[in-house]
């Protein structure tokens, strides 16, 4: 295959940690006979300060023509005392938009050589998980009427919660094509005992799962899955859930793997293109030093190979490398117990040595 990938590498730590990836994804270019090509776009701080804008035109075309996205990160103090609209963040919804962009997919796993890092009790950890959480991303109370109004005790606020049949549709087939992926097990989460959207959301994705006959699928109140999190992670495979649900359980779910320089995502819409990117910020403190751990840009590298281009072997590679990197002890600085760490060319040198 021959693949197209747009580098939006952003500002800080960003653009060492695409490196790193790039790095990776032609060593796998190299193993499997693939062909990528890579384009870089300006996003974010470092756009602002070479054309005036956070997202150029340039940039979302170039998305939009790509076979897929790589992001960095974007941000930092520099440009903390910019109006909202010229935000380096505000290119990110930006460039979701244009991309049309509905499901967010993030993983949470702890890996075993990591489980002293997870802040959960030993015998819950020691076994490791791993969770893929999907996430609706552009419906529900996020996107609802919203207002201010005279109420029973004067002013209120009010936000609205709504979901239509469609949304609820296109987000559980992801899920469920996800979970054909991994160990095909779908847990719906939502408050069905309360909420008419909740009602809606679980009529739904029963319906959806009966396209789907090789999934399990079962339900879960959102307040149940709070505490199942904590109290048994290893049940979870694929969770799909709410905006609002998604994202306060991803957000619980980053915190149980004991670093969040692990944790890789997606972004993706109804083609395969998508937009990676790992969930950390830009970390300006450390930006250029090799201090960066690049492994979750590299995993969300591996990502982009299992669903923008279906090569599943070409993605677990990549994953069982950095598997054996940690079982061989070898920790960037975020990940080290002991005070030995080597730096984001080392680490990115190690996985590729057992690639």
């Amino acid at each position: 295959m021959e693949m197209n990938i747009a580098l939006l590498k952003g500002d800080g730590i960003g653009p060492e940690i695409v490196d790193s990836a790039v790095c990776v994804l032609e060593k796998i270019g190299e193993k499997f006979g693939h062909k990528f090509n890579f384009t870089p776009y300006l996003i974010g701080g470092c756009a602002i300060d070479a054309v005036g804008e956070p997202l150029p035109k340039e940039t979302v075309e170039g998305c939009l023509a790509a076979d897929s996205v790589l992001l960095g990160a974007v941000g930092g103090p520099k440009w903390d005392t910019l109006p909202g609209n010229m935000r380096p963040e505000k290119a990110l919804l930006g460039i979701r938009a244009a991309m049309e962009l509905y499901t967010n997919l993030r993983p949470a796993k702890l890996y075993p050589a990591l489980k002293d890092d997870c802040p959960l009790r030993a015998d819950i950890a020691k076994d490791g998980f791993d969770i893929l959480i999907v996430r609706e991303l552009t419906g529900g109370i996020y996107f609802g009427d919203r207002g201010y109004r005279e109420g029973k005790y004067g002013e209120e606020a009010y936000d609205t919660e709504c979901y239509s049949r469609f949304e609820i549709e296109r987000i559980a087939r992801a899920a469920f094509e996800a979970a054909k992926l991994r160990r095909c097990n779908v847990i719906s989460i939502d408050k069905a005992n309360v909420l008419e959207s909740s009602r809606l959301w679980r009529k739904t994705v029963h319906e959806i799962a009966e396209e789907y006959p090789e999934v399990t699928c079962t339900d879960m109140l959102v307040d149940n899955a709070a505490m199942q999190l904590v109290k048994n992670p290893s049940q979870f495979d694929v969770i799909v859930t709410s905006n609002m649900f998604g994202d306060i359980l991803s957000d619980e779910a980053s915190q149980i793997t004991g670093s969040i320089g692990m944790l890789a995502s997606s972004s993706l819409g109804d083609t395969k293109r998508g937009l990676y990117e790992p969930i950390h910020g830009s970390a300006p403190d450390i930006a250029g030093q090799n201090k960066a751990n690049p492994i979750a840009t590299i995993l969300s590298a591996a990502m982009m190979l299992r669903y923008a281009f279906s090569l599943e072997a070409e993605a677990k590679c990549i994953e069982d490398a950095v598997d054996a990197v940690l079982e061989a002890g070898i920790r960037t600085a975020d990940i080290a117990k002991d005070g030995k760490s080597i730096g984001t060319k080392e680490m990115t040198a190690e996985i590729l040595k057992r690639i």
